[in-house]
């Protein structure tokens, strides 16, 4: 699977080669001022079956949701990893520092991914921006995936 460029009125799926039974499905597509478009593109060694062809879309969707909840969130200019562990110690931070009206702070979380970069966070207002933003990005992004997961139409593949 990977991403090309080429025509924006390319097929969704295509046999690219009959004596060798070499298939091609495309998604994402989006098309460029110029008049061609760069899409996903994935390579099959048969005639994929409905279900392949869902699988792959809907698994790049699902990855590229992950993606973006992973790296995708920026806070005050600093980029701030989310994994699931990241996630479980900004929730905890964040819960003791409302159930204890702020004796837990200040807490400092490490950010930003090439250069490190540290934050102290002194006040519990600051910290439930941060929580809060944090939280509405992924919430925002997990929408955005299901949309495009429950506008994917198959029919367009037959």
């Amino acid at each position: 699977m990977k991403r090309v460029e080429g025509c924006a009125d390319v097929k969704l799926m295509e046999c690219v080669s009959p004596a060798k039974d070499k298939w091609r499905i495309r998604w994402d597509i989006q098309s460029q001022s110029d008049g061609s478009a760069n899409y996903m593109e994935a390579e099959f060694c048969h005639k994929p079956s409905e279900e392949e062809i869902k699988q792959t879309i809907v698994g790049w969707f699902n990855s590229e949701v992950d993606a973006t909840i992973l790296s995708g969130f920026e806070w005050n200019g600093m980029k701030v990893w989310l994994s699931s562990e990241n996630q479980f110690n900004y929730k905890a931070a964040y819960d003791l520092a409302v159930q204890t009206a702020g004796q837990t702070l200040p807490v400092t979380f490490k950010f930003g991914n090439e250069e490190p970069c540290y934050y102290t966070f002194d006040t519990v207002e600051v910290l439930t921006d941060f929580y809060t933003k944090a939280m509405l990005h992924i919430q925002h992004t997990l929408s955005d995936g299901w949309k495009k997961k429950d506008t994917f139409d198959i029919e367009k593949y037959r």
